[in-house]
């Protein structure tokens, strides 16, 4: 009888034990850019309280997909890691993600994903024509840019995306920005 009673009390001081989730983390550490296969996650069990929103439960949704940052080993994969839609996850309502292709491609090396940017529209041809700068954007941050890997993965082909970076603006931004590739010289100034 005391056995029993003992054994019942254990029972109830004993948690019952968590509900987990079967979701994805990279297997070793992969560089921006990077075009998910196959080995490059690996399953693991949380608890359902530690899950993240946009985590991803099945590695074949993963596949063919391109990484916007760097994940370290064992990192959860989240959709805002991922080059598409989710690429604005937390960014105020109306925001929209704006491509832009800079003047000088070389220049995009010195970018990454998460930096801010003013962008920059210089008129003028440098010769004959007298060069006026506006800055169209202030503050925006870069969400993709053409040199992250070499890859550019579900976006474009790699010709296309010479000197293309795409960056989170708000609605009035956004409009100043759309086309002005065509209105002159698009230049960035990163800041802090």
């Amino acid at each position: 009888m005391l056995s029993a009673a003992a054994g019942i009390g254990v029972q109830q001081l004993t948690p019952a034990p968590a509900q987990t989730l079967t979701v994805m983390a990279a297997v070793e550490d992969l560089p921006t850019g990077r075009t998910l296969g196959p080995g490059d996650v690996v399953e693991v069990h949380l608890p359902l309280e530690l899950m993240p929103q946009g985590t991803f439960t099945d590695s074949t949704e993963l596949n063919g997909k391109q990484l916007a940052a760097p994940l370290r080993k064992g990192q959860l994969l989240v959709d805002s890691h991922l080059v598409g839609p989710g690429l604005l996850t937390g960014a105020p309502p109306g925001s929209a993600a704006v491509p832009l292709r800079l003047a000088d491609q070389s220049s995009i090396q010195l970018l990454a994903p998460g930096q801010l940017i003013n962008v920059v529209l210089t008129g003028g041809n440098g010769y004959e024509q007298q060069g006026s700068s506006e800055v169209l954007a202030e503050g925006v941050p870069v969400l993709w840019t053409s040199a992250q890997g070499g890859k550019t993965g579900q976006w474009l082909e790699n010709e296309a995306s010479d000197g293309l970076i795409v960056v989170t603006a708000n609605p009035d931004q956004a409009s100043r920005l759309a086309g002005a590739s065509t209105k002159g010289k698009l230049f960035f100034v990163l800041v802090g």
